[in-house]
């Protein structure tokens, strides 16, 4: 998976010299104003992507399970 920039000139998308395959399938994200990424934001999501591609992470079951032990502890602080 590789992350491009591209902006939409006469309608479609300009990535400019990338070269994409015949068919290729892309998602587009519309990032506008404020909700622009920094160079080095889109340098970390896509190493989180790769991260996991290869099944480096964690599941999403894991994640909720530790979200919820996070939200105890700060509850049983606030308590």
């Amino acid at each position: 998976m590789e992350i491009l920039s591209g902006k939409v000139v006469n309608g479609h998308i300009d990535f400019g010299d990338v070269d994409l395959p015949e068919g290729a399938t892309v998602q587009a994200f519309v990032l506008e104003g404020e909700n622009e990424m920094s160079p080095e934001q889109l340098a970390e999501l896509e190493a989180a992507i790769e991260e996991a591609d290869r099944g480096e992470g964690i599941s999403g079951d894991e994640m909720l399970r530790q979200l919820r032990e996070m939200r105890e502890r700060d509850d049983a602080k606030h308590r």
